[in-house]
């Protein structure tokens, strides 16, 4: 029996490679690897639909099946996943020194509707009362890596958002003053020269995300794998092959960061720190499927509705393919 061949877009995580480089093969599919930046992978798959398979900013994904746009349909697989309070980056002058010091400032942010940075006006809301409307935004290019818009998308007035030109950077903005702080997934340049202007907002994000972890069992959720809606439609068994191919992936990932033979991490507390985090999050500290990401998966929509991204909050089992609702991880 011929196997079905598909093109996969996605980044090279140590979680995704094993189905990239063949080690872990789908049931029933030949995967041709394309490995390129998420950033990337999301414009041509947003704009141009290049892919069978690949991997999509869950935020704008929501935002399309909330407007009713079915072209795709997602597995519930979460090749990227980040706490958020670590992105958040001031200029040192900007009287910045807690996050209620962020309203009334000017602060750039990649792509507004990205899903980095939907958390993290998620979590300034809910936990410092900081509103969206509060921050005077602009976003563009930052540090050199651009990003053409992927999506559309209107704010009501009370936001106001600056598109810059696409040659205006907002990297050399935030060194300047010219921005109060940034909102993004790439460390600005300059954080970690001596002299920096720049600072994080959290200075110990890490014991503050572990504590906002454990408090609101929110790990959150950047990425997900779709299927083009034709692709999975004539071929709805796919989505369970792939899904239990990823599943594999990733069970060899933590099987790499735990060996302790030699370390194949270079990072010398890389086992210390597996079994930290698998103290705080469990053993499974990186969970597919629904059921185990339930509280995060409600999270985004949510905060897409407060932030005027959705008007309608969309059913959890509206975003996956229905014979994946109850796949295991």
């Amino acid at each position: 029996m011929d196997r079905l061949h598909l093109t996969l877009a996605a980044w090279d995580y140590d979680r995704v490679r094993p189905l990239l480089d063949g080690t872990v093969r789908p049931e029933g599919i030949e995967v041709e690897p394309i490995v390129s930046r998420p950033s990337e992978t999301f414009f041509r798959m947003l704009r141009h639909q290049e892919f069978d398979v690949s991997e999509l900013s869950l935020s704008n994904y929501t935002m399309l099946r909330a407007g009713g746009d079915d072209r795709f349909v997602a597995i519930p697989v979460f090749p990227s996943r980040q706490f958020r309070h670590s992105c958040i980056y001031v200029n040192k002058n900007a009287g910045i020194d807690e996050p209620k010091d962020l309203i009334g400032k000017k602060v750039g942010v990649p792509e507004y509707s990205m899903t980095a940075a939907v958390f993290a006006r998620g979590l300034l809301l809910h936990d410092y009362g900081v509103t969206p409307d509060s921050i005077e935004w602009f976003s563009g290019t930052q540090d050199g890596l651009k990003r053409p818009s992927r999506i559309d998308f209107d704010l009501p007035e009370s936001v106001v958002l600056h598109r810059m030109p696409i040659e205006q950077d907002m990297g050399p903005m935030l060194e300047e003053g010219k921005l109060d702080a940034i909102i993004s997934p790439n460390a600005p340049h300059s954080l970690d020269t001596s002299s920096s202007p720049v600072k994080r907002l959290f200075n110990d994000y890490r014991q503050t995300e572990k504590e906002y972890f454990q408090r609101t069992g929110i790990f959150p959720i950047m990425h997900t794998i779709v299927f083009r809606r034709e692709i999975y439609e004539a071929n709805p068994w796919a989505a369970t092959s792939l899904y239990e191919a990823f599943v594999k992936a990733k069970e060899w990932a933590y099987a790499q960061i735990i060996e302790t033979d030699a370390l194949k991490i270079t990072l010398p507390w890389v086992v210390a720190e597996t079994e930290e985090t698998r103290r705080i999050m469990g053993v499974d500290f990186w969970p597919y499927g629904i059921e185990p990401n339930r509280v995060s998966l409600q999270a985004l929509p949510q905060y897409l509705q407060e932030q005027n991204l959705i008007s309608r909050i969309p059913q959890i089992e509206e975003l996956f393919a229905p014979n994946t609702l109850d796949a295991k991880s």
